[in-house]
Order: structure tokens, then C-alpha cells, then sequence
């Protein structure tokens, strides 16, 4: 299992007054296949750029599917733009995916955070594999969660742990910066559209 699928898991199990926005999960995902690919040696940062690694492939297919996209010329690409690029629909993917799976069964209770379908993880290893990283506090899922809006509130009992990530290395950290402030700049695009759209419908309105 992947970061990835855990966080996927851990967003779509918020309660549904507390969804997690596409874009943002999409970026997020983006960000812990990232950070996987650097633990399995896959990829490697130079400053802000991605090396390819060596060619271990991970077990996941939607790892080897993002180990597939990593540029291998130089100048080799920005974390920012493979983020946005590998990040585009990616929420869906892993939707597809996991439903594929078994991993998610249509339920009562959740209500995926895009969509109309409701959705729910089923109860497997896989998913409370996913919430023991959470609840442990896990630094990397936990660094995820909070940018995506997950907060310590729902994540139980390790959320004493998150006021010092103890992150595993200057790489990771990186790659958790960049996640966060392109989720940033995708609430401010999104914020600016809302404010055009309203202005353009009154337009409609004056008399």
C-alpha cells in the first residue's frame, strides 16, 4: 500500500460536512507519490527538480505509473510543475482504482469529497492499515492530511505528535512545501474564478 492510497483513504472517510476538495486531494496525491518514489530511490531531488533514480520499480501500479512520468532529460522537471501535471485528476484515478480494488464499497455513511457517488472504504487491512498511520501520527500522512484541511481533530489519537513532524529528510520536506503552496495557489485561482463568475452574473442583473 502507498502513502497515496492511504491518504485517499483517510480524506474519503471525513464525515460529509467536512469534504476534501478534489484539487486539493489531486495535488496531495500528487505529493505522496513523490515522496514514495524518493524512499523506494526511484527519484531523487536536486534542489527543486526530479531525478530519475534507479530503475527499482514499486510494487504499487499507480507508482509505477508515476515513476513512468518523471522527465529523464535534462533540465529535468520542477517538483512544482510535475505536481500540477501528475496531480490533474489524479483523485479520480485513485477512485478507480481502489473501487476496482474492493478497496471502497458503495455505503451510507461517506460521501467521497467530489462527486455524487456515495462512498465508502470498506473495512479491510488496507484500510485500517490507513488509519493506524494516521492515528500514530505518522509524520509524512499527517504533513498531507493538514494540507488537503484534514486536522488534528479528526486524527485522534496521534494528533499530539504533529506539532513536531520529525520529517525524514530535507527531500521530504521540500516536496511538503511545494504540496502546500500549490494548494494555496489553487484556492486563490479558484477564489479569483468565484469572484469573476459573481461579477459577471450581476452584470446579468442590472436593471
Amino acid at each position: 500500500m502507498s502513502t497515496a492510497k492511504d491518504l485517499f483513504i483517510i480524506a474519503v472517510d471525513q464525515e460529509p460536512d467536512r469534504p476534501v476538495g478534489q484539487g486539493d486531494l489531486s495535488l496531495a496525491l500528487a505529493g505522496a507519490e513523490l515522496i514514495d518514489l524518493l524512499g523506494a530511490e526511484a527519484a531523487a531531488l536536486d534542489g527543486d527538480r526530479i531525478v530519475p533514480g534507479a530503475e527499482t520499480e514499486p510494487h504499487d501500479p499507480l507508482l509505477v505509473e508515476a515513476a513512468a512520468t518523471l522527465a529523464r532529460q535534462v533540465p529535468y522537471e520542477r517538483v512544482e510543475d510535475w505536481l500540477w501535471r501528475r496531480g490533474r485528476d489524479l483523485a479520480a484515478t485513485y477512485q478507480a482504482a481502489l473501487e476496482e480494488a474492493g478497496q471502497l464499497t458503495r455505503g451510507r455513511r461517506g460521501l467521497l469529497p467530489f462527486g455524487n457517488d456515495r462512498l465508502e472504504p470498506a473495512d479491510t487491512p488496507v484500510r485500517r492499515r490507513a488509519h493506524g498511520r494516521w492515528e500514530e501520527g505518522e509524520p509524512v500522512l499527517a504533513a498531507l492530511g493538514s494540507a488537503v484541511g484534514i486536522g488534528d481533530a479528526e486524527a485522534g489519537t496521534g494528533a499530539e505528535d504533529r506539532s513536531e513532524p520529525g520529517l525524514p529528510d530535507e527531500a521530504v520536506t521540500t516536496v511538503l512545501a511545494v504540496v502546500n503552496d500549490a494548494v494555496t495557489e489553487l484556492a486563490a485561482v479558484q477564489q479569483r474564478r468565484s469572484i469573476e463568475n459573481a461579477a459577471f452574473a450581476n452584470l446579468w442583473r442590472v436593471p
